[in-house]
């Protein structure tokens, strides 16, 4: 008798019932294919129908086809108009504008409102039924068009009697020719006005005894491309975009060289197991920790002062609202003549100027990000604020809260201190340096008077680390020994070592990460919001 002839009755009855749940599972997954599809073809019509052949004016309005978005004719990019710049000065003038369809309102069957947005700024614009510009099936067309789809629109720019409340710009558009470029699907994922609701908007809602949509954090990372065109996420990353700009110009003013070093190396770049490791053409190879061995490599090939802005990777399962698998890093490494405080200095003024930078120049960003995330304004001292990690120990000491003289500060302890530091000096930004050589990198040099300490600092903002930096280790036998005592393999790093048998200049430097910067400096309560597509343990897409 065969297998099958023998099956266990109450086998094949689970196994019955297991086909006939896949069935109905697979029944439930085409109904909803049919019920998109449906949707899909109504669209369809829909655009299809928009455009009236018998309609004189077809030619003002309509979809463009794919072969006129082919690259097909050359145009003057000054004859579009950005939406920022319409104003009072151009009424009466004919513009050409291309934006997004934010919101859509038909008022009858012979006007409807659109409000155009681009790059964060809006406009309103009037499509109403003229003889010899628009007809009835223009403004049908206007109506029937899906929020978020890409619009180019040409009218003429008029200035309202009464102050308009849903748009940035204090004009609007009489539209004469209205042009689909392409259109989103009718229903989208997230819904923009919901995406840019402030907690404290859906609290006061709550209140009132309405519900709100709140959209979760994992369902906008899910659909990034949409959360981020909100106004604050717009602001965001315009700001982390200023950040980066401003570290490159301060440091090329003082004569620092930017250099692009490899993400691919042999070895652990920091030491420790939150290291991605690969196999490289039959050889083990690691994502770098950070730049940190190669810029130290420039250093002792006579570049002085370098800084690198790039990719950093740390396997770290961290779950938590600062940490990120990959980010972007602010790395900078240079000659000292005497003492590691010369790199202080350059945190120092580097980090002012920047602040002074954001705040100058970044106020309509800042606006935007505190609409949505209220924050206070950082506070910072002219000179930045130092104290010794043994200072600061004590200070913590001194209101109960203890610390294990040569361990690290846990994250309540940072916070804690930065509360005190605060309340004390008037300050959310300062040093805190000569840190226990345990906690530290194998590559930091210690004291001179205490080798149970380092030349090292740590900077914080809103009592939260963001920088972390030191004097480096450029004696090659010590730094063998520092190595092989932080559990490294010395022959992985050996062109590294090698390095400063040739002659090493002593030197320092320092490391950031662009995304905590941005997140602290903006009172933000998690770096997911301050990484444009993040990666962390649970996530590697979009």
């Amino acid at each position: 008798m065969s297998s099958s002839e023998s099956q266990d009755p109450a086998a094949a009855a689970s196994e019955a019932q297991i086909s006939k749940k896949a069935a109905k599972k697979e029944a439930a997954k085409q109904d909803k294919l049919r019920r998109r599809q449906e949707i899909a073809a109504a669209s369809a019509a829909t655009a299809n129908l928009s455009v009236d052949e018998a309609d004189p004016l077809a030619a003002n309005y309509g979809d463009v086809p794919l072969v006129e978005l082919q690259s097909k004719t050359p145009t003057d990019v000054g004859e579009w108009t950005r939406v920022e710049s319409l104003g009072a000065a151009l009424e009466n003038k004919t513009v050409l504008i291309r934006g997004r369809a934010q919101t859509i309102r038909p008022v009858g069957k012979k006007m409807a409102f659109l409000v155009i947005r681009e790059h964060g700024y809006t406009v309103q614009c009037l499509v109403q039924a003229q003889p010899d510009t628009v007809s009835p099936q223009m403004v049908k067309f206007a109506a029937a068009l899906n929020r978020e789809s890409i619009v180019d629109v040409e009218g003429a720019v008029s200035i309202p009697a009464a102050p308009i409340k849903g748009a940035t710009q204090q004009v609007e558009i009489q539209v004469r020719k209205l042009y689909c470029i392409s259109r989103a699907v009718p229903t989208l994922p997230i819904n923009l006005e919901d995406a840019a609701r402030s907690e404290v908007e859906i609290e006061k809602a709550l209140q009132a005894g309405e519900q709100l949509v709140r959209v979760n954090q994992d369902t906008r990372l899910n659909f990034r491309v949409l959360d981020v065109r909100t106004p604050a996420n717009q602001g965001i990353f315009r700001v982390q975009s200023h950040v980066a700009n401003a570290f490159r110009q301060f440091l090329l003013s003082e004569g620092f060289c930017e250099i692009h070093t490899p993400k691919l190396i042999a070895g652990s770049s920091e030491g420790g197991a939150s290291v991605f490791r690969l196999d490289y053409k039959g050889q083990p190879a690691c994502l770098a920790q950070s730049p940190q061995l190669h810029k130290q490599m420039s250093i002792c090939g006579d570049f002085g002062r370098v800084f690198e802005i790039g990719p950093v990777f740390r396997a770290e399962d961290s779950y938590t609202h600062r940490h990120l698998c990959e980010f972007t890093g602010l790395d900078v490494e240079m000659e000292i003549k005497k003492h590691y405080f010369e790199v202080m200095d350059v945190v120092d003024r580097l980090f002012v100027a920047m602040f002074d930078s954001l705040n100058q120049h970044c106020k309509k960003d800042l606006e935007a990000v505190g609409s949505q995330y209220p924050f206070e304004p950082l506070k910072y001292l002219r000179n930045t604020l130092r104290l010794t990690y043994e200072e600061g120990i004590q200070m913590l000491k001194d209101v109960g809260v203890e610390i294990e003289p040569f361990g690290d500060l846990n994250t309540e302890a940072e916070r804690k201190l930065g509360q005190l530091v605060l309340e004390k000096y008037g300050t959310e930004f300062y040093i805190l340096h000569r840190y226990p050589l345990a906690v530290r990198p194998f590559y930091t040099m210690p004291c001179y008077d205490n080798p149970s300490y380092s030349n090292s600092f740590d900077v914080f903002i809103r009592g939260e680390e963001i920088i972390s930096g030191a004097q480096r280790v450029h004696v090659p036998e010590f730094l063998e020994q520092r190595a092989a005592a932080c559990g490294i393999d010395v022959k992985t790093i050996s062109t590294y070592i090698d390095s400063f048998r040739y002659g090493a200049p002593p030197h320092g430097g320092f490391g950031v990460g662009l995304e905590r910067v941005v997140m602290l400096f903006c009172g933000l309560n998690n770096i997911r919001k301050t990484s444009l597509f993040p990666r962390d343990p649970l996530r590697i897409a979009p």
